[in-house]
């Protein structure tokens, strides 16, 4: 497996069109039509216009989550390069921060447009699974979250000398474990579709839930191959510590929605 030969798709006038903005942008495009896809079939008692709504809010939150959780995870770098913030096209937005920052403005809007919060959750996350898989390919375009060296036949991931990392330099190959967690993602959407599917009756939360609880038990084994976390809390990369938590947190709300009889 090769990097590609550059991040630009081309420039224009000075400006540089970036592979990372194309894909992230396709991402909640088929995002957005899966949402509304899983609505119609699964939800129907819900207002759709409802989703069209409260999605350009919910997507900007995410999106800016992503970054600042990401920028104040490496402040030390960002606050010597203060312009690089801006830049997100050259890569760097956490999963972690857009989901804080996708919660955070679904509570909100829930409150303030009087929905239920978690059903509507329970919606999105269909959508956040396929984004996220189809997302981690912009990795692929900035030569970016690929894991340690590797050996194996047809996984290897090729890796300019440029973009290796440091101690890294002298080994060519190297795990993609943004194509492993794209695949995570997808086989997580299957899961909870075909649940969806099979259980008539779920109760509103069930699928939100689970689908963090789920895609965190993939990210966090997938960090052990990876070699470029932004912080560690000792050896122990951030994103395995707060994968934890998010475990901890999503099965006590399961089982507080669960715990009384159906």
């Amino acid at each position: 497996m090769q990097s590609p030969p550059s991040s630009i798709i081309f420039s224009v006038g000075g400006f540089d069109f970036h592979y990372y903005g194309l894909i992230m942008f396709i991402a909640i495009i088929v995002a957005l039509f899966v949402i509304k896809l899983v609505a119609k079939k699964y939800y129907k008692d819900i207002d759709t216009n409802v989703i069209l709504d409260i999605l350009p809010p919910i997507i900007l939150s995410a999106i800016l989550g992503a970054r600042l959780y990401y920028v104040l995870l490496d402040i030390n770098y960002y606050s010597k390069h203060v312009m690089e913030i801006f830049a997100v096209w050259h890569g760097g937005m956490s999963i972690h921060g857009a989901i804080v920052g996708g919660v955070l403005s679904g509570l909100y809007l829930a409150k303030r447009m009087n929905f239920p919060f978690l059903k509507y959750a329970d919606i999105f996350s269909y959508g956040l699974l396929i984004g996220q898989s189809i997302g981690r390919l912009g990795n692929w375009f900035n030569c970016e979250a690929f894991g340690k060296p590797c050996t194996l036949p047809f996984v290897k991931l090729y890796i300019p000398e440029q973009y290796r990392p440091v101690g890294f330099e002298s080994f060519e190959y190297f795990h993609p474990t943004f194509l492993y967690e794209s695949l995570w993602n997808l086989f997580v959407l299957c899961i909870l579709l075909l649940v969806r599917h099979k259980v008539g009756n779920l109760r509103d939360g069930t699928i939100f839930f689970s689908y963090l609880i789920l895609y965190s038990i993939g990210r966090f084994f997938i960090e052990i191959c990876r070699t470029d976390s932004v912080l560690n809390i000792g050896v122990v990369p951030i994103a395995q510590i707060v994968s934890l938590l998010i475990i901890i947190i999503s099965l006590c709300f399961l089982y507080s929605i669960h715990k009384t009889k159906c």
